[in-house]
């Protein structure tokens, strides 16, 4: 016979982490990652993703945070523990960098060692004390953790966090929740067609009644870096070609008339001590993510190949368009007009795209309207239309001016019959931390309380548990 809860007897906190527990909210990305307290509205913690790592004769060196990637240390080389299509490659890396998410603004740090940080005289006295004490001081020993994952995550991929937050943080419960989902929970709807456009892919992800329908699942790399790459290359075919000089290489700059040359000054490192090409990369890209939000758009209405009601070119109509401003760290500075539309064409219309031998031109099945195509071809017939009619729009690079209207002119003409309806938070920060807030959603939610993997049912049947729990 199973026991039943006393109305008055409040739940065990350990195993059902109560509600004077806070939960902690842990969301990696490719480009960033989130980790904040459940319940809150935004995450209190938000660090690049990339990490630094400086050679040394004890071995690499390794940097987090906002301030250590961006920094041209001697010899500074950047990395990523998550490769382009979001899955963890490098699981000690990421174990790190995910411990500094959280202890760096959300718990505390682990407190270093007695016996050799040069406080105390008597070590010998102290050695029996501490025999043990290291162990208990885990940074997570108070707080359960919900973490988000990718909808195309390998098994091992579902295990490791479970092992790193149970044995590593000492975390006394666990969830593992599809970031798709956690979306579609932050626009409060339970079944939704979800459209996250990151910086390294794309994903399409079809929910129903909270679970994600994983045949429906998409991924393709047109996203936030691969219009980088395109700016790259009308920035290379340019006549004259625009420069792309990160801000740490520069010392001064004169003011110069528009498509003028630059007159700067440039900084230069001792033999040696240059950062690592990497660093370089990661600054040009800081460089291209402000273009894109300042000067970047989505053409609209038509594809901007084809032909407008008057008979001409939507190519010709670009061109009469009010060009937009920019200016380069070395003070180049230019106005862009068909190109800011160009760059992101081929998201939506394949043989717009610009190619080199280093970057092929994509499928037209890699386009964003055909995923969107084959993931709702995958689900069933009768949900079709309530999923168009909830399609939900998230991620930093959806944020591009005029992408949705696009998006909703490119499914209304695939889906004449049903009524397409976008959602879409007009808020840049409910944007770019969907996943992170609906997972704050969940995770604060009374309910949700007794779906966590305690530390005992974790000790019991080991990280499998994961698999068959977190659906």
């Amino acid at each position: 016979m199973t026991a039943t809860l006393s109305n008055t007897t409040a739940p065990n906190t350990a195993d059902y982490g109560g509600d004077e527990i806070s939960a902690l909210v842990l969301d990696p990305g490719y480009s960033v990652t989130r980790a904040g307290f459940a319940g809150e509205d935004v995450p209190k913690s938000v660090i690049p993703s990339f990490y630094g790592s400086i050679p040394s004769v004890a071995g690499s060196k390794y940097l987090y945070g906002e301030n250590a990637v961006h920094t041209p240390l001697p010899n500074i080389e950047i990395g990523n523990p998550v490769s382009q299509n979001g899955v963890v490659e490098d699981w000690d890396t990421a174990t790190q960098l995910w411990e500094y998410a959280i202890t760096s603004r959300l718990t505390n740090t682990k407190p270093s060692n007695p016996l050799t940080n040069g406080l105390n005289d008597k070590t010998d006295e102290l050695k029996q004390e501490m025999e043990g004490v290291e162990t208990q001081e885990r940074p997570l020993e108070e707080n359960p953790l919900l973490m988000s994952e990718t909808g195309w995550n390998t098994g091992k991929g579902r295990e490791k966090p479970i092992e790193i937050a149970m044995e590593n943080w000492g975390t006394p419960a666990f969830w593992l929740a599809r970031s798709g989902v956690l979306s579609a929970f932050s626009a409060g709807k339970a079944s939704a067609l979800v459209i996250d456009v990151g910086a390294a892919s794309t994903s399409i992800t079809p929910v129903h009644d909270g679970i994600m329908l994983k045949k429906g699942t998409m991924r393709c790399p047109l996203a936030g870096n691969y219009i980088s790459d395109q700016l790259r290359l009308i920035f290379s075919t340019s006549q004259p070609p625009v420069p792309l000089t990160p801000h740490y290489l520069i010392n001064s700059k004169t003011p110069v008339d528009a498509g003028a040359p630059s007159q700067a000054t440039y900084r230069t490192f001792p033999p040696g001590t240059e950062p690592h090409p990497s660093f370089r990369a990661l600054q040009e890209e800081r460089i291209l993510t402000e273009f894109k939000e300042s000067v970047v758009a989505v053409w609209n209405p038509g594809r901007l190949g084809g032909h407008n009601q008057h008979g001409g070119t939507n190519l010709d109509s670009a061109r009469t368009q009010n060009a937009r401003p920019f200016e380069m760290p070395d003070g180049y500075n230019q106005l862009f007009g068909v190109e800011r539309y160009r760059a992101t064409e081929s998201l939506f219309d394949a043989k717009m795209a610009l190619s080199d031998a280093t970057h092929p031109a994509p499928t037209p099945s890699q386009t964003l309207p055909q995923m969107i195509a084959q993931s709702l071809s995958q689900v069933d017939v009768d949900i079709r239309p309530h999923l168009l009619s909830n399609v939900i729009v998230v991620g930093g690079s959806s944020l591009i001016y005029g992408f949705n209207e696009r998006l909703k002119q490119e499914l209304e003409a695939m889906y004449p019959g049903p009524r397409v309806r976008i959602f879409s938070p007009g808020s840049v920060v409910e944007r770019k931390f969907s996943s992170w807030i609906g997972g704050s959603i969940l995770a604060s939610l009374g309910t949700f309380h007794q779906m966590w993997i305690s530390k005992k049912e974790y000790d019991e049947h080991g990280p499998g548990i994961v698999e068959k729990r977190c659906k």
